[in-house]
């Protein structure tokens, strides 16, 4: 028995592996803000037993990092004839299939960490809220290469309505 999410036939273009550093940072960079945010009553009051909310917010900043190389590889997407296929998830997958034709706005963006290893992300919109994908992990001419060509094909989509 096969399982239909798998979608097999389907060749998934991948977000560049220097993603992985720009979440792994991030990621630590959160975590690290929590860790100290859940100290400081334990430091204040100097009772021992606080300790533990710091302690397990640090094993599971671990486990997030450690998992991140592996939830980055499954982020993946492909263009298709009538829409694009989008997909991420280790536990909880996600696939969203948008028409190009209901595509209302593409947007590019890069946040400091992504900008300096030449990375971007890009983000469209549809009329339905739930639909809205990001694509991070996109060098900056892949992402303005995919932006151009999703512009053109929600034009060309549109005016066929």
């Amino acid at each position: 028995m096969t399982d239909r999410l798998e979608l097999p036939e389907i060749t998934w273009l991948r977000v560049s592996p220097r993603y992985v550093a720009v979440d792994v940072i991030g990621g630590i960079l959160f975590g690290l803000v929590i860790v100290v945010g859940t100290s400081i009553p334990a430091l204040l009051s100097g009772v021992f037993w606080l300790w533990v909310f710091p302690a397990i917010v640090a094993v599971v900043l671990i486990i997030v990092v450690a998992l991140t190389p592996r939830r980055v590889r499954s982020i993946g997407y492909q263009l298709r004839e009538d829409d694009l296929l989008f997909r991420r998830g280790l536990m909880f997958q996600r696939f969203v299939s948008v028409p190009y034709g209901r595509m209302q706005l593409v947007d590019i963006n890069r946040g400091p960490l992504a900008r300096a290893l030449g990375l971007s992300e890009l983000r469209f919109v549809t009329a339905a809220a739930a639909t809205g994908v990001v694509i991070p992990g996109l060098t900056e001419a892949a992402a303005e290469e995919l932006r151009d060509r999703l512009v053109e094909l929600a034009e060309t989509r549109r005016a066929g309505l």
